[in-house]
């Protein structure tokens, strides 16, 4: 159905005399069927554009000078995380009473986005606080335990999300951290490991199962902080995002309140299935954000280059590599933002995301190293920092679910559509 501004056009130029031409019809603005209106993917509010250009100038000014020597040090600057709490990007989604930015969840993903492209070490410790921690507690907190605790993660304490561990990776399910309960507290013992943000963390997210006879159904999720004794076993020295901390957690007789289970006990593998759906179009972004910036850092140094008497990006050979980069850029940045718009309309968004994530880390992957060829040995330098996005690439296809799992979300919903 097209709207009133649909117009009709003959074509009568070549119309043998006395015969009617075929109508045509060209919509001329944008389609609206039942008071909705259809834009493209890239169509942004007003105060989604605002929030972009806000981040992205906090990233290029107080994020990009300090890279490269936190990526040397493999640790974050406590003033980027002092600066992303006063920005409001520690509380995107959540509400003003509670101290956040009450923004949209596509502006969430923008701002992973515009993070990634400068650091992808910021942009995933925004990224977990804000898709995982906060929205757990944002959605399945009770009133008490959100007014208690988003406050603090909205204005200066950041959170992690400790789900894995050593015998529980792509099977979360099979984790071994035990709870049991003692009169008003549930004591946990266990560990986890590679978890994100958990050495500057305050706030933690631990997942343990307080039943082990109902098997996945007896996990749940209690909220715990630093000082009830949560200890840092190990921080993991990696291949990249290295200013990101990951670490080993012990947790040895660790006393919490019975208050602090978030969802009802045995509820959180139900907690952790939706909110890893929600997590995975945030890491989309951050690997969509991390791949053009490296296009953006290679690009312009091809027209500059010049060899045989020629900048090197005109050659037909890097013209299209430079091309088909874009066009990579281009349909990971649309699953990216079809994925975050469909969670945001509350419509199915499970295969979407799994998709999004899949294809931005298969692209940062090339995009980042294709970068590095395209600024031959300066790209292969750190001065350049190009190296870094290829190095901090890889990371995309393993966390918050493996490509191979990515592929087997997608699959089973293509069964499930095909073999009715």
């Amino acid at each position: 159905m097209f709207s009133a501004a649909s117009r009709l056009l003959r074509a009568t130029k070549h119309c043998p005399k006395g015969l009617v031409a075929p109508t045509r019809m060209f919509s001329i603005s944008a389609i609206r069927t039942e008071g909705l209106q259809l834009n493209s993917l890239d169509t942004f509010t007003e105060e989604e554009n605002m929030f972009r250009d806000s981040v992205k100038r906090f990233a290029v000014d107080i994020v990009g000078p300090k890279v490269r020597e936190m990526d040397e040090k493999e640790s974050m600057d406590p003033t980027i995380i002092q600066g992303l709490f006063e920005q409001g990007l520690m509380g995107i989604e959540t509400s003003a009473e509670h101290g956040g930015a009450e923004a949209s969840f596509v502006s969430a993903i923008i701002a992973i986005e515009e993070l990634a492209k400068i650091d992808p070490s910021v942009s995933v410790m925004c990224d977990v606080h804000n898709t995982l921690v906060n929205t757990i507690l944002r959605k399945y907190g009770t009133k008490e335990q959100q007014d208690k605790w988003l406050p603090l993660l909205s204005e200066s304490q950041l959170g992690s999300f400790c789900l894995s561990e050593p015998v529980s990776g792509s099977d979360a399910f099979a984790l071994q951290t035990r709870a049991k309960k003692d009169g008003d507290h549930w004591v946990i013992n266990g560990s986890k490991m590679w978890i994100t943000n958990s050495h500057e963390a305050e706030i933690f997210l631990i997942f343990a199962n307080v039943d082990p006879s109902k098997g996945y159904k007896g996990i749940t999720c209690f909220i715990a902080t630093k000082d009830m004794g949560v200890q840092i076993a190990k921080k993991e020295e990696k291949l990249g995002i290295r200013a990101s901390s990951t670490c080993t957690l012990n947790f040895d007789d660790l006393r919490i309140p019975a208050e602090n289970i978030i969802g009802g006990e045995g509820k959180g593998y139900k907690l952790a299935i939706e909110i890893l759906n929600e997590g995975r179009i945030g890491i989309a972004a951050q690997m969509l954000g991390l791949a053009q910036g490296a296009f953006d850092k290679a690009v312009p140094y091809t027209y500059q280059r010049t060899q045989f008497g020629q900048p090197i990006g005109t050659f037909q050979g890097m013209q299209f590599q430079i091309a088909e980069a874009a066009v990579e850029l281009e349909t990971a940045r649309l699953l990216t933002y079809n994925a975050a718009r469909r969670k945001e309309e509350g419509r199915s968004f499970t295969k979407e995301a799994a998709m999004a994530k899949y294809w931005a880390s298969q692209v940062a992957q090339h995009v980042s190293g294709s970068a590095i060829e395209w600024c031959g040995g300066v790209g292969f330098t750190r001065e350049t920092g190009i190296e870094k996005f290829w190095r901090d690439s890889k990371i995309g296809a393993i966390y918050e679910g493996t490509s191979n799992i990515q592929l087997q979300t997608i699959a089973k919903f293509i069964q499930q559509e095909y073999s009715r």
